[in-house]
């Protein structure tokens, strides 16, 4: 980005507000929380001559004004991006900090972005189903009949996906009915004995559904001071869990599932090693589902194994408790994304950032409380309070690993700077 503003030509400030709108409701659609749209949107409006652009990002919608006291244009969020779309975004993004894409030509790209279709509409869906499941499995619930159990149902959650993607049915119910289907063989093979603690084994399927990222992103919006964007993105991820709960417990209704139904007990029968094999997995399910270039497929796996060395680091390594091998995670993961997207400019930092979501499982856990919190409230305060925690270590993990990777950002830019100085004064 050049070091000061740009003032360029503003013949077109409608179609130029459009663009920073477009392009303001891309990122809230990637799952950028509403500080950092409004960070970036900003800088793109530098980049191309104002230096003076207004942006108020929300979940539902984007306000944009080129400058103070100037008219402000409106854009509707609706729906989400895949990661290959929002890889797009971050081009455009980049394009526009440095120069080297038009504005014209950051207009086309955005208003195209949702023709852009899926490179495995089909065997990319089942064939990441199946990955996504077993590599959640073994670090949710390491038991082969569990693993085993989740890679068999994730085709029913995946027809379910593309029912809804279909308006075959409502987006709202897909929660519901989705936990509803997983449970239902969950609790009568856990009564037939064959899995252990079927709250867990039920989740690895539906874990592409969860909305962990959702909650966890509210709270870093909230302790940002975005209380507006924060609450309400909270307040739904929140819902969500709910829907899903509610799933699950109709599911133990219809089949007359016991207390021991409701245990949330971890059962480790396949060893340490495994769980490299399942982040492995789960890189190639993410990227056959949400059809990443395969140039970032490497560094989405890079990104998920530094995340989960860290927490068995600091978790199994240092004996510290599970909110502590969580922040360590949220840390490393938000570094990491945002250093390999400073270091070479272009990269989508949200790429590499938003599948660590499924590897801290934050959705998870969430879910598993409010499912025993139904049945009984007595013994699950101790969950909830942990899910807290873990979600609350979570967000100031990102928090940590998005201002260390900022000020290791600013230093290089220090350095870099003072050396160009000294360069021409020796010159």
């Amino acid at each position: 980005m050049p070091e000061r503003p740009r003032e360029l030509p503003r013949e077109h400030p409608t179609e130029h507000r459009r663009l920073l709108a477009y392009l303001a409701a891309a990122h809230t659609a990637g799952g950028a929380a509403a500080h950092e749209v409004e960070v970036d949107v900003v800088m793109a409006a530098r980049g191309i001559g104002y230096p003076h652009a207004q942006v108020r990002s929300d979940p539902n919608g984007v306000w944009i004004s080129l400058a103070p006291g100037e008219p402000a244009a409106y854009e509707a969020v609706e729906g989400g991006l895949r990661l290959d779309q929002s890889a797009r975004v971050a081009a455009v993004q980049h394009g526009l900090e440095t120069g080297s894409v038009s504005p014209e030509a950051a207009l086309g790209a955005l208003a195209s972005l949702r023709a852009q279709r899926p490179r495995f509409p089909v065997s990319g869906m089942y064939l990441g189903g199946f990955a996504i499941a077993f590599g959640v499995g073994t670090l949710l619930q390491p038991s082969w009949n569990a693993v085993l159990f989740a890679t068999a149902v994730s085709p029913v959650v995946v027809a379910l996906m593309r029912l809804t993607s279909r308006r075959l049915i409502p987006a709202a119910l897909l929660p519901l009915v989705a936990s509803f289907c997983v449970a239902v063989p969950a609790f009568l093979l856990h009564r037939a004995g064959w899995i252990p603690s079927p709250l867990r084994s039920l989740l690895p399927p539906v874990a592409v559904l969860l909305p962990g990222s959702l909650i966890v992103t509210g709270l870093s919006e909230l302790v940002a001071g975005r209380m507006t964007a924060g609450a309400s993105r909270l307040v739904y991820g929140s819902t969500q869990l709910v829907m899903f709960a509610a799933g699950i417990a109709a599911a133990a209704f219809a089949v007359g599932a016991g207390p021991s139904a409701w245990s949330d007990q971890r059962v480790d029968e396949i060893g340490p090693l495994i769980p490299f094999l399942g982040i492995a997995l789960l890189s190639l399910g993410i990227c056959l589902q949400e059809s990443v270039p395969w140039r970032l497929a490497a560094l989405v796996f890079a990104v998920l194994t530094a995340t989960y060395a860290a927490q068995w680091t600091v978790g199994v390594g240092l004996g510290a408790p599970a909110w502590g091998s969580l922040l360590a995670g949220g840390a490393v993961a938000s570094f990491l994304s945002w250093t390999a997207a400073a270091v070479r400019p272009g990269i989508p930092r949200l790429v590499l950032f938003l599948p660590s979501f499924w590897l801290l499982v934050p959705g998870s856990l969430g879910l598993v409380s409010v499912a025993r919190l139904g049945v009984d409230p007595g013994d699950s305060w101790g969950t909830v309070l942990a899910m807290t925690s873990s979600v609350l270590a979570i967000a100031i993990g990102l928090i940590v690993g998005t201002s260390a990777a900022r000020g290791l950002r600013r230093a290089g830019a220090r350095v870099a700077g003072s050396r160009r100085r000294r360069a021409l004064q020796h010159g």
